[in-house]
């Protein structure tokens, strides 16, 4: 399984279309094959920062998707509105601790 955190910094003027965006194309992201999990988290003392955090079932589903027709349409959209590089962490879960 391959954990995905993604950093986002948007302009100010950026972030509600970024939020609609995300709102209309979550399912479809959700129920990309391969695709365990995602979800969107804000940062607590910064309104212009946000985390995708998500689950794929290995490297070979998250390229999948990053080559799909839903990331061509998104990620455009979501590319304009940012104030920096994204940043993007990718970890291998090896096992659970109980």
């Amino acid at each position: 399984m391959i954990v995905r955190i993604v950093k986002l910094s948007f302009k100010p003027e950026a972030i509600q279309g970024f939020l609609s965006l995300f709102e209309d194309y979550k399912m479809k992201i959700r129920g990309f094959e391969g695709c365990q999990f995602l979800e969107l988290y804000q940062d607590k003392k910064q309104d212009n920062i946000f985390f995708t955090y998500s689950y794929w079932d290995d490297q070979e589903a998250l390229d999948r998707y990053r080559h799909s027709e839903i990331f061509k349409l998104i990620w455009p959209a979501t590319k304009a509105g940012f104030n920096a590089k994204p940043e993007a962490w990718s970890l291998n879960k090896l096992y659970t601790l109980d």
